[in-house]
């Protein structure tokens, strides 16, 4: 019976350098929400019949991403990597957003948190549908899997 979806996820942690505990609580919420929910469905390896569920590996090499797919027993069943090229000034533009984000948290009033926060989901959001682009023809998802996996992408680069 198919199972399309993610059932564990890692990053390559060699790739991250630092992190902050913001961040570190964003990593985990975003695991965690994935997990529970996605939709995650790699096309040539459900065409070979691997019907999930998957095992998914992130990290970042030679500036792509890549996204290594494996059956729940560690078989690797395929590799898939994208440029990062299109992704730099949304990861840039969130990290801002976020740093603005977490310091607004501890003074700010709730109308300015508010407005950040809108302002770090509209990039948020735009970033989730550039992925689903980049997707398109090699795995199949949804918007708030996509999502999740942007929060991942921007973990894997913090350099400090």
């Amino acid at each position: 019976m198919a199972d399309p979806r993610i059932a564990h996820i890692e990053l390559d942690e060699a790739t991250i350098i630092w992190r902050n505990a913001d961040i570190e609580q964003e990593r985990r919420i975003a695991i965690f929400d994935l997990i529970e929910e996605n939709s995650f469905k790699p096309l040539r390896a459900f065409a070979a019949g691997h019907e999930g569920p998957y095992r998914l590996r992130l990290a970042v090499e030679d500036g792509r991403l890549v996204l290594m797919v494996s059956d729940e027993a560690a078989q690797h069943l395929e590799t898939v990597i994208l440029g990062l090229g299109r992704f730099r000034r949304p990861i840039r533009d969130y990290f801002a957003i976020c740093e603005s984000y977490y310091q607004a948290i501890r003074r700010a009033t709730a109308q300015e948190i508010e407005t950040i926060d809108m302002a770090r989901r509209g990039v948020h959001n735009d970033a989730a549908t550039m992925l689903l682009e980049k997707l398109e023809g090699k795995i199949e998802t949804d918007f708030i899997t996509a999502r999740r996996l942007f929060t991942l992408i921007c973990v894997l680069h913090i350099k400090g």
